[in-house]
């Protein structure tokens, strides 16, 4: 479906501070506090140089990740990237896949409290605690996903807090400390310190985990990449300073060298720094990193039902969303599994088997991505683009699966495991109820073979949930468009011939060419017509600016136009014709314009509207947010006269606003910069609501002649 019904839809109420906690909630854990150890025992004190190589190979796929996302921001992630770019197959693989390693991680991240909690309560049973706190994040996510996210920023704020006294007073301690922990930096050289970044590389794999949730997420676009590059910052310093001083306060003898490596090692840097009131606070601040995977965790797995059930690859129980808009069923779902994981086996060894799949899903969000541009689809048009494209997406390939081959035969075989049981599914429950393939079919059919057109039309309708971007002309198009009213009877092959004469004007090809191209458009359907509006759309090579023409036809039109054989038409009464001519070389500017005036004619109010007016500005109103947009007159007396006589260029307007039109006795001009203005001109202006209220404040007050939604 191109857009999901709203009933289906998820409620949108994840910020960017929301965003930002779930992807550093998601990350900082055992990598830093279970770890370190562990991996100096085989790099020794380098191995703050290990974490931070260890991102440089994910890198790529957090990029490629983060664009699909802002591409495709749906439930699911990985299912839902990898199902429209590879099939179905392979989204029944990496979404079932997926959902295992986010519960066997979960699961791990509410046993592995213990090994702090150990510290102090050593008699504590962990297995009821965490099982008690399944639950307990289960129930809260049955509220939704505000209010799983705002217990999120709690957990991570205290978290941060913590950690940034840790950091400052550690490396405090290291400058005063007696003991030199660094001698001997690369002792062990090379070969340890990469092997080691293998081991913990772990540590930044939750990091895109936020991506499953981008249908819950506010202004995608903007918020998913912004706050998982801030939550990648944050970790990469945490890690760094947080390494640093547990290598510089804690002896060798007890990190690293001793017969076992500790797993406590921040408690036992802060014990070093504050003694044993420090220790208990690092362990409090470990229950809050352990906390926060959880919570996040039960959140992004649950999506991965959600999404997979939508499209039909699981029971449609899954789907059903209740009155807090939260998938109450795949919640359920996923906590008993989580549960069962708690119970019945021990995560803390089978989780770190996982590993191996999710490293292979970040190598297939780098092959998703070079599918997606491939294909060429007008309508995959990601808000963020990962740079250096191909070669950081093939070298992001390569790099996991050089990861895996390191970790030995058993995280290999279980991720085999995984794909085993994505395909028996597959096959067994899902393929004949599916009807669909990814953009591999339009990477397929550049070389003769078929495609799935269902794809193409399925991102359009995300291109309408997404709207428009900050630096879209929409305004300023709409707002330049040329008007024609016709009240006497016509035909649609009229109506286009009219618009034609107008645009071509302005267009490097005649007005009959023109119409040629827009009746062939509608011939084979390129035409969109819905609710009495058709769309007509042609793209040209040699255009600077994108051009509209708004048709009003009260009396009403059929769509017929003859054809050698048959005449092409529809039934339905068309009462506007919204005519966009668009460069030949911004697809998606084309198709996210299309989508905003779509967006507008799905109003209720917008028919009624349309043919209660017949004056061009306030049919212009109509497809512009009336906060964005004032037509003002100028006159010789009141607030405007101060206008007259100034060129365009030394108004003093508000940031954010342009003069569109200047339209004198009844010629309409397309101002420049030494345009100088007159009495009597009327200016249609466009703009952010903040600075046109501010224009309107100032002019359309007693006196003034002004015409605008408040004038």
């Amino acid at each position: 479906m191109p857009i999901l019904n709203r009933s289906r839809q998820l409620k949108k109420s994840l910020t960017l501070f929301n965003v930002y906690t779930l992807a550093t909630g998601a990350t900082l854990s055992s990598g830093f506090f279970l770890l370190p150890g562990l991996a100096a025992a085989e790099a020794g004190p380098a191995v703050i140089l290990s974490y931070l190589l260890a991102l440089l190979p994910l890198l790529p796929g957090v990029l490629a990740k983060i664009e699909l996302a802002t591409a495709m921001p749906r439930a699911g992630g990985e299912y839902y990237f990898l199902d429209r770019s590879l099939g179905p197959l392979a989204g029944t693989i990496a979404g079932m896949g997926t959902w295992s390693s986010l519960v066997l991680k979960t699961a791990f991240a509410l046993i592995g409290i213990g090994a702090y909690v150990d510290v102090f309560f050593p008699e504590l049973p962990m297995v009821p605690l965490a099982a008690a706190l399944a639950v307990a994040f289960g129930v809260l996510n049955l509220f939704g996903a505000s209010k799983s996210g705002a217990v999120q920023t709690w957990l991570v704020v205290g978290l941060l807090i913590l950690l940034l006294w840790f950091s400052a007073s550690g490396v405090s301690h290291i400058h005063t400390h007696e003991q030199n922990y660094f001698a001997d930096f690369f002792a062990s050289g090379w070969a340890p310190i990469f092997a080691a970044s293998g081991m913990v590389c772990i540590s930044y794999m939750g990091i895109t985990k936020v991506a499953s949730v981008a249908e819950e997420v506010k202004n995608p676009e903007r918020n998913l990449p912004l706050g998982i590059f801030l939550a990648m910052l944050t970790a990469v310093v945490v890690y760094g300073l947080g390494t640093y001083v547990i290598v510089g306060l804690v002896r060798p003898e007890q990190l690293y060298a001793g017969e076992t490596p500790s797993l406590t090692p921040v408690a036992d840097a802060a014990e070093v720094m504050a003694g044993v009131p420090g220790a208990a606070v690092m362990t409090f601040a470990a229950v809050l990193a352990f906390l926060s995977v959880g919570n996040a965790g039960i959140l992004s797995a649950s999506r991965y039902p959600l999404a997979m059930s939508r499209d039909h690859l699981l029971p449609s129980a899954l789907r059903k969303l209740n009155r807090h808009k939260a998938p109450h069923h795949a919640v359920i779902f996923t906590v008993v599994a989580v549960l069962l994981c708690v119970c019945f086996f021990d995560p803390t060894k089978i989780a770190k088997l996982a590993s191996a799949f999710i490293l292979l899903l970040f190598a297939l969000n780098c092959l998703a991505v070079l599918v997606m541009r491939e294909s060429r689809l007008d309508s995959y048009d990601p808000g963020f683009r990962s740079p250096w494209y191909p070669w950081l997406h093939l070298a992001g390939i390569a790099a996991p699966l050089g990861y895996i081959a390191m970790m030995g035969p058993m995280p290999m075989l279980f991720s085999a495991g995984l794909i085993l049981v994505g395909v028996i599914w597959y096959f067994y429950y899902a393929k004949s109820r599916v009807e669909r393939g990814g953009a591999i079919y339009h990477l397929f059919a550049r070389l003769g073979q078929r495609q799935y057109a269902g794809l193409d039309r399925e991102l359009r309708g995300i291109l309408k949930e997404k709207g428009l971007r900050a630096d879209d002309p929409y305004d300023q198009i709409v707002a330049r468009a040329s008007v024609i009213n016709i009240l006497d009877a016509t035909t649609f092959e009229k109506v286009v011939h009219k618009a034609s004469a107008k645009l071509a004007v302005h267009l490097p090809i005649s007005a009959g060419q023109l119409a040629d191209s827009i009746l062939e458009g509608t011939r084979v359907g390129a035409t969109p017509v819905s609710k009495g509006v058709a769309l007509p759309h042609v793209r040209l090579p040699g255009l600077q600016h994108a051009l509209m023409v708004l048709a009003r036809i009260p009396r009403g039109v059929r769509i017929e136009i003859e054809q050698q054989l048959a005449v092409h038409g529809t039934d339905q009464a068309i009462y506007a014709v919204i005519f966009l001519i668009s460069p030949d070389d911004d697809a998606a500017l084309h198709l996210r314009i299309l989508a905003q005036v779509a967006q507008h004619v799905d109003d209720e109010q917008f028919m009624p509207r349309w043919l209660a007016n017949d004056d061009e500005h306030k049919l212009k109103e109509i497809l512009i947010h009336e906060a964005r947009y004032l037509s003002l007159v100028l006159s010789d007396q009141g607030p405007t006269a101060q206008l007259v006589g100034k060129p365009l260029r030394s108004l003093s307007l508000p940031d954010g606003c342009l003069v569109a039109i200047v339209d004198r006795a009844g010629e309409t001009i397309f101002p420049r910069g030494d345009t100088v203005l007159q009495g009597a001109d009327r200016l249609t202006i466009v703009g952010l609501p903040e600075s046109i209220a501010q224009l309107r404040a100032q002019y359309l007050a007693p006196g003034a002649v002004g015409h605008g939604p408040d004038a």
